[in-house]
Formats: structure tokens, C-alpha cells, sequence
């Protein structure tokens, strides 16, 4: 199964994400991650959607995105030429003697503690899937006692931006 990464520009309007949402469930595909947020141009937000791809060609659910009538512009973002990043913030079990190393591992992988009670500690991470992955590897033996993670959020490297053309309005 392949991994794809879509920049999506939407008018900012009740009921968009749902009829995105709803064009690739009919279609088949599973959205693996989603998140939505405004951008910098008035009233309009940005999608990263990452959809998992096997055999189904991905080119006919987003020509049919490009004709619901609140997408501005579809940009598929290629792995090599794209920063993406996610956020997870972790409650992991400790006691006396492990939150020191807890607290070693979270500065090693460069997170940051949160909020510290008496048998836990919160930790917010970002990174790579696979940074943040390895993150939940080495703090599992302690005990992670609750895990909530951002879809993916996208942008293209260099000088370009997928709203150049929008705030012309072609």
C-alpha cells in the first residue's frame, strides 16, 4: 500500500470536511490521517489528507475533489520535496525512581514535559511519524496511560506556496 499526502485548499464553509471525508469513503479509501486549519488567506483552510492507496489509482477521487464546488486547489505533496510533521501528547505512568529516566528519554528525542503530577508526566512531541513512533517504543515499558496524536500536518520545501495562485483568484 502506498502513502499519499494531499494539500487541499477549501472554501472555509459548514459542511466542506464532510463532503471531502465523504468522497473517499465512497471511493474506498481510508483516510489515515486528516487535519484542517485556516490558512493564511481569509476564509479559506487547508486539509492535509494522508490516504492509503492499494491498487486503486488516486487520481480519480481527486479529480472528483477538484469538482465539489468548495475546493480551490489540489496539490499532491511528494515525500522528497515536503516538511511534515505531527504532534503527540503522552501521559506516561511514573513512580520515584522512573521519572528521571523518563525525563531522559523525553530530552533525548528533544520533546518537552507538560504538565508533571504525582504518578504521571505529560509529554508533547513533534516529528516524523517514525521520530514519534520510536519516541512511544522507548517510553511503553514505563506505561503510557493515555496517547492523543494530530493528523499530519504538510507544507511544500522552498519559495513556493500552494496559495500563491489563490490570492490572485485563478
Amino acid at each position: 500500500m502506498s502513502r499519499h499526502t494531499l494539500s487541499v485548499l477549501v472554501e472555509d464553509k459548514p459542511g466542506v470536511l464532510t463532503r471531502v471525508a465523504a468522497l473517499f469513503s465512497r471511493r474506498g479509501f481510508n483516510i489515515e490521517s486528516l487535519a484542517v486549519g485556516p490558512t493564511e488567506i481569509p476564509n479559506v483552510s487547508r486539509m492535509t489528507i494522508v490516504v492509503g492507496v492499494a491498487g486503486l489509482p488516486l487520481e480519480q477521487v481527486t479529480k472528483q475533489l477538484n469538482k465539489l464546488i468548495n475546493v480551490l486547489k489540489i496539490v499532491e505533496l511528494e515525500p522528497e520535496a515536503t516538511v511534515a510533521r505531527e504532534l503527540i501528547l503522552v501521559k506516561v505512568k511514573v513512580d520515584r525512581d522512573s521519572r528521571s529516566h523518563v525525563i531522559e528519554t523525553v530530552n533525548l528525542f528533544r520533546a518537552k514535559v507538560v504538565d508533571v503530577a504525582h504518578d504521571t508526566v505529560t509529554i508533547e512531541a513533534t516529528g516524523s511519524r517514525e521520530k514519534l513512533e520510536a519516541l512511544l517504543r522507548v517510553l511503553e515499558p514505563f506505561g503510557i496511560r493515555e496517547l492523543v496524536q494530530s493528523g499530519i500536518v504538510a507544507v511544500g520545501r522552498g519559495g513556493r506556496s500552494i496559495t500563491d495562485r489563490t490570492r490572485n483568484g485563478s
